[in-house]
């Protein structure tokens, strides 16, 4: 189900050391941190989730240029430490990175909620949505999503279990919080949609 209604084509420069995430049926995973450019000179940081079968099959070493096709996922974070949604991008396949920068997320869902249409102070329409993506065994991913200017009023218009098609961008972006009178600076992440699709094609 994962490969034809959650893509993700991630091309950029792992920037930091793997570190150990969890365990899951004996295989241990690893959060591995990956810089991708934006046209605009800035830089996404997208936390990978890399299986480690064992020697024959190494992790990706800091400052390396590498592909990454995968899917994103989503988890709550219960521990009351750090963003309550965690998005990390599951890494099916890592090879070496050929051509420029990349950052293409296809995902076919269906909105939990209803969308969320504001206006930032330059005027510019925005609207927040939340996806649910299936999985296998009946499990979901809900992924935060955002839309800008036409495509935000378009995606204002559609109501909670309409199905939703789209491309973007994973994008990252820092915060700062207030948690029993100490700031903390956070991470939030969020695709930025680029296009709404339909069975056809795009819109």
């Amino acid at each position: 189900m994962e490969a034809c209604n959650n893509q993700v084509l991630l091309r950029g420069t792992v920037a930091g050391e793997a570190a150990l995430s969890h365990e899951a049926h004996d295989i241990p995973f690893y959060r591995v941190p990956l810089a991708v450019p934006r046209l605009s000179g800035r830089e996404d940081r997208v936390n990978l989730l890399c299986p480690h079968a064992g020697p024959e099959d190494p992790l990706p070493p800091p400052g390396a240029y590498v592909e990454v096709s995968g899917e994103v996922r989503s988890f709550n974070n219960r521990s009351g430490v750090g963003s309550r949604l965690v998005i990390t991008v599951l890494a099916r396949e890592i090879r070496p990175g050929l051509g420029e920068p990349c950052n293409r997320v296809t995902l076919w869902g269906a909105l939990c909620k209803p969308p969320v249409l504001r206006r930032t102070p330059l005027g510019r329409d925005i609207c927040d949505l939340l996806l649910a993506v299936g999985r296998r065994y009946r499990r979901a991913d809900y992924l935060p999503c955002i839309a800008w200017g036409g495509l935000a009023l378009r995606c204002a218009r559609l109501s909670t279990g309409d199905p939703l098609g789209l491309e973007g961008r994973l994008q990252s972006r820092t915060y700062q919080k207030t948690v029993e009178g100490v700031t903390q600076e956070r991470t939030a992440f969020e695709i930025s949609i680029t296009r709404v699709l339909e069975e056809d094609g795009a819109l």
